[in-house]
């Protein structure tokens, strides 16, 4: 069984086995006897890795054993290996050729905190969100089907995706078309910890052998012949199944259920996915894992261990605290919201810790609702509230909400119900690169009719245009980043701001040359205001992306020769585009600079180095406004 250590390593550790077994080619040449020890150095391996770089820690942990056992047994990348989400991927990306990469993980030019297929061929499918696994390696059984093709495809999620509506889709497709597949249930939740064991482990290498595979398609022939003798077999035979193990619900999909076994037994593991490994149709193979395995705190807190930040130098001073995150400024207001109005239902598909709900759900246990990873069922489910007189709360990250785009027309939008949506991780988020980035929420919002859509620019005017939104009747979003704020001091109240006006942070005092305003979308109007302290520009914190502040864009046009807009949104469709549309609707025609995301996928890095890529720190939007006006001059 894995070796449990108790500190993450400063210096590299010495693993003669792992330097032997670089690719799956190299790992397959080594004896079984040797790949307990091997599971011992990658998971030294990884602990060293994520120590200096940080990242996600305790789902890499859990599946050592798997991984290994995956590219032992199966023909990688022949044959498709596809998981899900990506959290856990770290030991496969070690093991696949890229273990000297690791130490650039998650930094700018470096790899990826997910699978990616540009950088692996081993990355059959890329990922970054959840319950896509299934659906994915379905299409690749299908395809190899179709051009007659001999190759395995297998899928590895965990219990928490399998939450998700698509993971069951996919599941009731691929048992429809009789898809020759392997689904790995990695389940780290050890609410069935008691099958697991001997006896478990025993049931599931006779479930899987090819003995038992052929006895029951003999059964079968002959009981087929007989009225409704098979029928009454199969159904025996899975609620024999169902007493002993909790497979009854994927044998009713169609999937032929094996497990669950322990996710840490090499022999097992190996044994059964061999066993598996040619059977034909839909399998599914149910192994418990169990998060932050070998590391002695992260079993302790597998929630606080899920990632964390890279080592400090040994000596180095300790991180002072600094200004509270946007997160923490919406979870106070949702209390103070909730305490003052019993109607408030808040609701988050399974981001409680990141959202920062957690003293909501502690205060208003009855009013929190965690519908686990399932985000367009939050947004429906917000609306049927509403249609009752709650007031819904959804708190969601701006990438999430993407996948419930139908139901927030559909069934928020459309019926023009009372539902505030509580943008998260809004903009560009740093390290996990383009799968979780907010790129797109305000070009997505800003064209849905009756939609308040607000763009706070500190942690005071997030908490004021919560409530604003929270007061609206129709649906309203507000959209904020990840991380803190410039520490703005907190009005305690619970007051609104006049729906659809900006303010002027600042005024040009020029009376000669060219006069340039900066009308800014949210957080950036620190950094427009350093800009314009050296240019003399004026700077509106407009607030308001819809309805826009038309009286302050026309009075800006007005005694401006530019007007630049600024925004962490895409520029295509953003509210660069809205100040465009009203100036070309209303007759004024000014030079225009739209300062926003480009159209391309920013690639991981620290928050800073993408902001600066995109030009949307101070020094980038006084280039692109002294670039413009030396062609207007």
């Amino acid at each position: 069984m894995p070796k449990t250590f108790h500190e993450i390593p400063r210096e590299r550790p010495a693993t003669p086995l792992l330097d032997r077994a670089a690719t799956p080619d190299r790992l397959r040449q080594l004896g079984e006897a040797e790949l307990e020890v091997l599971a011992d150095e990658l998971r030294q391996e990884l602990l060293y890795t994520v120590g200096q770089t940080g990242g996600h820690f305790g789902a890499g942990l859990g599946v050592i054993e798997l991984t290994i056992a995956l590219h032992y047994v199966f023909d990688t990348p022949g044959d498709r290996l596809v998981w899900d989400v990506g959290h856990q991927a770290y030991p496969h990306k070690i093991l696949t050729g890229r273990r000297e990469r690791m130490l650039t993980l998650r930094q700018k030019d470096g790899i990826a905190a997910f699978p990616r297929r540009s950088e692996s061929p081993y990355d059959t499918f890329g990922v970054g969100h959840s319950s896509t696994s299934i659906g994915a390696a379905l299409g690749m059984a299908i395809a190899a089907r179709l051009k007659g093709e001999r190759r395995r495809c297998i899928a590895v999620i965990g219990d928490g995706a399998l939450t998700a509506g698509m993971a069951f889709e996919a599941l009731n497709h691929a048992s429809d078309v009789q898809a020759d597949m392997l689904v790995v249930l990695n389940d780290n939740d050890m609410s069935i910890s008691k099958n697991v064991g001997g006896l478990s482990n025993y049931l599931a290498k006779i479930l899987s052998s090819r003995t038992y595979a052929s006895m029951r398609e003999g059964s079968k022939n002959i009981l087929s012949r007989l009225p409704g003798a098979w029928e009454i077999a199969r159904r025996t035979e899975e609620y024999a199944k169902g007493m002993l193990v909790p497979g009854t619900l994927f044998e009713e999909l169609g999937w032929n259920y094996i497990g669950p076994i322990d996710g840490h037994d090499l022999p097992t593991l190996l044994a059964t996915l061999r066993n598996m490994r040619d059977l034909k149709g839909p399998q599914l193979l149910h192994v418990v894992t169990k998060k932050g395995k070998g590391f002695a705190p992260a079993e302790a807190d597998p929630i606080g261990y899920h990632a964390i930040t890279k080592l400090e130098p040994e000596g180095s001073a300790p991180r002072q605290p600094g200004p509270p995150r946007y997160s923490s400024i919406f979870g106070r207001w949702l209390c103070d919201m909730a305490a003052a109005d019993p109607r408030l239902a808040g609701i988050t598909p399974a981001m409680k810790e990141g959202s920062d709900l957690v003293a909501f759900s502690q205060r208003f246990p009855e009013r929190y609702f965690d519908v686990a990873i399932a985000e367009q069922h939050a947004v429906t489910l917000a609306a049927g509230m509403a249609c009752d007189g709650l007031k819904p709360v959804v708190a969601i990250y701006s990438t999430f909400l993407q996948r419930a785009y139908d139901q927030l027309i559909h069934d928020v939008a459309v019926q023009n119900l009372d539902v505030l949506f509580a943008i998260d991780r809004a903009g560009l988020v740093g390290e996990d690169g383009p799968t979780h980035a907010g790129s797109f929420d305000l070009s997505y919002l800003r064209c849905i009719p009756g939609m308040l859509v607000m763009t706070p620019s500190d942690e005071n005017e997030l908490r004021r245009l919560l409530t604003t939104g929270y007061l609206f009747e129709g649906p309203a979003a507000v959209r904020y980043p990840r991380g803190s704020g410039p520490n703005a001091p907190l009005e305690p109240g619970l007051e609104p701001l006049p729906i659809g006006k900006g303010v002027l942070r600042r005024r040009s005092g020029k009376s000669d040359g060219p006069r340039v305003a900066l009308l800014v979308f949210g957080v950036q109007v620190a950094e427009a205001l350093r800009v314009a302290g050296k240019l003399d520009a004026t700077v509106a914190d407009m607030r308001f992306v819809k309805p826009l502040d038309e009286e302050l864009v026309r009075e800006l046009a007005a005694g401006h020769e530019l007007l630049v807009t600024v925004e962490e949104n895409s520029i295509m469709g953003g509210a660069g585009s809205a100040v465009a549309e009203y100036l070309a609707e209303a007759g004024l025609l000014r030079p225009l600079l739209h300062l926003g995301l480009p159209d391309y996928y920013v690639e991981h890095a620290r928050p800073a180095e993408m902001l600066a890529e995109c030009g949307l720190d101070a020094a980038g939007i006084e280039a692109a406004v002294c670039e413009r006006l030396n062609m207007l001059s």
